[in-house]
């Protein structure tokens, strides 16, 4: 029989939820070559990219990478206003 690993060599890497928002944003948003995305960015109404459709596949993209679904009452235009509050909503998805 195998010796018993130890945990710590099983621990999987922590995850920027922050950076994995701002690379979702860019990909989805074709945004590769645009200006910095900080927590301070502004969302809705300031990327123009930022649309009705551009909000679903970003959800969509979000829920694949993390493992986690949204439902439609979950989400309004304050999860949208900012790279901080859209990562704050996806951390949230994670705590629980």
């Amino acid at each position: 029989m195998a010796p018993a690993r130890s945990p710590s060599t099983h621990r999987i890497p922590a995850v920027n939820v922050e950076q994995e928002v701002i690379k979702t944003l860019r990909s989805v948003l074709n945004l590769e070559a645009g200006p910095s995305l900080t927590a301070d960015t502004p969302l809705l109404g300031s990327v123009a990219e930022l649309d009705s459709m551009a909000v679903v596949s970003i959800l969509t993209a979000l829920e694949e990478r993390f493992g986690f679904a949204v439902d439609d009452d979950e989400v309004d235009g304050r999860t949208f206003a900012s790279v901080g509050s859209l990562t704050s909503f996806v951390q949230s998805k994670l705590d629980r």
